[in-house]
């Protein structure tokens, strides 16, 4: 019995020698570890890729239902500085978190399924399903963004911009003797859509009726139509900054510009590693300040956003009055904000009011510039003044309340000393942004974003001329509102609504869009951007740019104008009459 045993211990020894032996014949060698650890983790990199392309796209059309490319490449290449809480805050939540949590649950199965025989097949699977979803994303993004016009477009200059601009330099422009004041109100995101379909808005019922009938007793430019009318938003107006741009200046802020050749970087919004903002162009406020105005642009949210600080202080010595401003003047502490962008609207007008008063009681003219903040997409900022008039749907209260407040400004305006000499513009500065907000509006319907001119020193030549315009129109109409002779009647891009002279849309219609959809090289070199700035370099840096081999031989402004390249198709211009 004692032998058996023996010989059974034997017999399991062998056994297991025999297996230690095949064990040491399959054991993977050291490179086959390495090897598998790096297909290990090329997988998992392509699944984080994969999961945070579905999610940051499923966010971003879900944030901006009418998102555009050239949005997405001004806001990426702004600054942080300035942006709003919220923006970063949903895309924390709704991206970054998620993208982590699932990271963590896809790796922790990934390291667990390595003890099963399909463990490869696994890895095989995770593979083909990261590249089908990454594929299926940008398919996804590429149709609905149009990448595809909007590269062909970069590729294809156009020197429409440059044949169609009318620089103010060259124009004369003539001041009346008693010089009026300018109150310029750009409303965050508002949209004559919002008004109802009587009044030429898009709604069945009108959310916005204070702001409607204000409209309708001034100038919307509507001629004998008792309806609103409004400005279309032209390409590179789409957004704030944009809208802010144009309107100032005639021009649209191309965003897709290669202002240097050292990398494919778009350097239009990296103006914020510039000290000047497109110093070369003649805007309204370079205009006002050589006659001697007073100017201030009052806002509830950081100026440096975007670059809007830069701009004002470039064009016209603009008094800047924003968030920073505020909490300085204990308005309002950081720890303590209204909401995720600064300010409050209510608390913005009632510091506007002391504001105006303080310019009125100086000698000179003023040019008061005001930006609201209230009604920014998603869904807007319910004050502690707002009403729940429509229920759950809280953007429409958020807009009810903005055109009540902002009415109520101006009729305190009207009643002030200082009106009788006083032009006021409300325009919307671009289309909103909001996912959902106007689904129910006809397909067939242009919106456009709210206008109304106030107190204008003269009305139109023609009272029953409904105009077809841009708010490129609105750089010469305001002046021509104060009372400004323009010889021409034109602005940079813009037209003198007042007059007869017909506007570009007028006579090019959807042709104007391709047009400035189009690279423009006289954009380019009128930005004057300059590459070589140490801010600019580092800003590359931080993007993977190699700036080693830069140099200062870039050229800017009229000295490097290059030749001009034609259309690639004729533009035929409309006859209009009116």
């Amino acid at each position: 019995m004692v032998f058996s045993r023996i010989k059974a211990n034997g017999r399991r020894r062998k056994d297991r020698s025999e297996s230690w032996e095949d064990y040491d014949e399959v054991r993977p060698s050291l490179l086959h570890k390495i090897i598998r650890i790096i297909l290990i983790v090329i997988v998992l990199i392509l699944v984080l890729a994969a999961v945070f392309t579905i999610l940051a796209e499923r966010w971003a059309f879900s944030y901006w239902r009418t998102l555009q490319i050239d949005e997405i490449i001004y806001h990426l290449t702004a600054p942080l500085e300035g942006t709003g809480g919220n923006v970063i805050n949903a895309f924390i939540a709704k991206c970054i978190v998620p993208t982590a949590v699932i990271m963590i649950l896809i790796t922790v199965l990934t390291i667990y399924a390595q003890r099963y025989r399909w463990y490869n097949i696994f890895l095989l699977v995770e593979y083909l399903v990261a590249i089908l979803i990454i594929v299926f994303g940008v398919r996804n993004a590429w149709t609905r963004l149009d990448i595809g016009t909007y590269l062909r477009n970069q590729n294809n200059d156009s020197d429409f911009i440059e044949t169609k601009y009318v620089d103010p330099d060259d124009v004369e422009i003539t001041f009346p003797e008693e010089k009026r004041n300018l109150v310029y109100i750009f409303l965050e995101s508002m949209e004559m859509t919002y008004a109802d379909r009587e009044s030429g808005g898009g709604f069945k019922e009108n959310i916005i009726p204070e702001l409607t009938e204000l409209a309708l007793e001034n100038e919307s430019f509507a001629g004998g139509k008792n309806e609103l009318n409004g400005g279309y938003v032209v390409p590179g107006a789409t957004f704030t900054m944009g809208g802010l741009f144009a309107q100032t200046s005639g021009l649209p802020l191309q965003v897709g510009l290669k202002a240097t050749i050292f990398d494919g970087h778009g350097s239009m919004n990296e103006m914020g590693t510039q000290e000047h903002f497109f110093p070369s162009i003649t805007t309204i406020g370079d205009i006002l300040e050589d006659q001697g105005y007073n100017q201030v642009f009052f806002l509830g949210s950081d100026a440096a956003f975007a670059g809007r600080n830069l701009y004002f202080e470039e064009h016209g010595d603009y008094k800047i009055k924003d968030l920073i401003y505020a909490e300085k003047k204990g308005w309002i502490s950081n720890s303590d904000l209204d909401n995720t962008w600064g300010m409050f609207d209510w608390r913005l007008f009632d510091h506007a009011k002391d504001e105006l008063l303080r310019l009125a009681e100086k000698d000179e003219p003023f040019n008061f510039t005001l930006l609201t903040v209230d009604t920014h997409f998603e869904d807007g900022f319910l004050c502690p003044y707002c009403d729940n008039e429509y229920g759950d749907d809280r953007y429409a209260n958020v807009m009810a309340c903005s055109s009540r407040q902002v009415t109520e400004f101006v009729e305190w305006i009207m009643e002030q000393d200082f009106y009788e000499n006083t032009t006021i513009v409300l325009c919307g500065d671009h289309t909103t942004m909001d996912s959902d907000f106007c689904d129910g509006v006809d397909r067939d319907y242009n919106r456009r974003v709210y206008t109304a001119y106030i107190n204008s020193a003269v009305s139109p030549e023609s009272t029953n001329a409904y105009r077809t315009y841009t708010t490129l129109d609105n750089f010469p109409t305001t002046l021509a509102a104060m009372g400004v002779q323009i010889e021409g009647d034109r602005l940079g891009l813009g037209v003198n609504l007042f007059s007869l002279e017909p506007t570009l849309y007028e006579v090019y219609g959807q042709k104007l869009m391709s047009e400035l959809n189009k690279k423009s090289e006289f954009m380019e070199q009128i930005s004057e951007f300059d590459p070589t700035t140490e801010e600019y370099k580092a800003y590359l840096e931080r993007h993977g740019v190699d700036t080693t081999s830069m140099t200062n031989s870039s050229e800017s402004g009229a000295e490097s104008k290059k030749e001009k390249v034609e259309p690639a198709e004729p533009i035929v211009e409309r006859e209009i009459t009116y």
